[in-house]
């Protein structure tokens, strides 16, 4: 019965996890290509040339898509570049807005799901 009630709620950890990141990283994705693109003159060029500020989601999608497969080390990495953005968006800058410091925590904190669901799968009685 514990062991059953464990993997329900590991199973419930892991599926908010994925597609809240997985929609988020879409959507913040597609945000940081298209929101700077007017700065280079819009259109396909301006998009393409504002790409760069799109990187760091992208890489938050492939780490999902790891977290998809292996959920410990996807679980390690996604925390880590949510803590990686947290300095780098918040504590870095001159600029800190709370909006950007709940976005890039709730990156660490979904990565960090992961790594709870993978553990409370793992333990058996």
């Amino acid at each position: 019965m514990e062991t059953e009630k464990r993997l329900r709620t590991a199973i419930i950890f892991r599926t908010v996890a994925r597609y809240t990141l997985l929609v988020f990283g879409i959507l913040i994705f597609l945000f940081a290509l298209v929101s700077g693109s007017e700065d280079y003159g819009g259109g396909l060029r301006g998009i393409l040339e504002n790409s760069p500020n799109a990187l760091p989601w992208l890489v938050l999608l492939l780490l999902v898509l790891v977290a998809w497969r292996w959920e410990l080390t996807g679980g390690i990495l996604i925390t880590l570049l949510g803590l990686f953005l947290i300095y780098f968006f918040n504590i870095r800058g001159n600029n800190f807005f709370v909006s950007t410091f709940f976005l890039t925590l709730l990156v660490t904190i979904l990565g960090s799901f992961f790594i709870v669901s993978w553990g409370l799968g793992l333990k058996k009685e």
